[in-house]
């Protein structure tokens, strides 16, 4: 049977990003949006669980993983997801469901948008946990995992494209730039977005306060 703590084993421990603790957030959050909006909840619990898994839970972390994995980790979750469930005697039809809302849950992969309510409050939990405080957290979780500076200026290349010049550094703060300050737009139920207002201005305080103070302005 599904559950919370059946998944525990899918995911890393030790990973600030994408490991449990993201998970647990996303199904509680996931969970809290479905009943708001009266989503099939089964469907909504299951692609909660499963969204990140299919990737060795034994990986330190998600940023050490090659660029092509960590991109395609929707896809990989899709299909663990289709044996997980078939095992537990879903449907093929509910199981298409749920890997629906995992494959289009990925904010850089653009081929598969959410068509159904509950790939939408998939897609929504999944971003809330990347904006407000625990986002601050994680991109900076990320940049430490991956290596790179919490702070880097932002070059113009990068904030017309998403594409540094040579040698730039993709900090916690190009991440904000890039990605983190769009996603409260990009939601889609009513219920995210209520949520997600103070969740981003919370987040823009303090990604505007760390570049004024780094450079010396604040």
């Amino acid at each position: 049977m599904l559950s919370l703590e059946n998944a525990r084993s899918w995911y890393s421990a030790s990973d600030p990003v994408h490991g449990f603790d993201h998970v647990a957030r996303v199904y509680q959050m996931a969970v809290r949006l479905a009943q708001i909006e009266g989503a099939d909840i089964e469907i909504v619990k299951a692609a909660a669980l499963l969204h990140d898994a299919g990737i060795e839970a034994d990986r330190e972390s998600a940023a050490k993983l090659p660029p092509e994995t960590r991109a395609s980790h929707h896809h990989a979750a899709a299909e663990f997801a289709k044996t997980v469930l078939g095992e537990e005697g879903w449907s093929e039809e509910r199981i298409a469901a749920v890997q629906h809302c995992i494959r289009s849950h990925r904010f850089r992969d653009e081929s598969e948008h959410p068509q159904t309510l509950e790939a939408k409050i998939l897609f929504d939990a999944d971003k809330l946990d990347a904006i407000g405080a625990i986002g601050v957290a994680r991109a900076i979780g990320y940049a430490v995992q991956a290596r790179q500076p919490t702070y880097a200026r932002a070059s113009e290349q990068f904030k017309r494209s998403g594409l540094g010049e040579t040698g730039e550094a993709h900090s916690a703060y190009h991440e904000y730039i890039f990605k983190l300050r769009w996603l409260n737009n990009r939601l889609y139920t009513p219920s995210a977005r209520k949520i997600g207002v103070e969740r981003h201005r919370v987040m823009e305080a303090y990604f505007v306060r760390l570049a004024a103070e780094w450079d010396g302005e604040g």
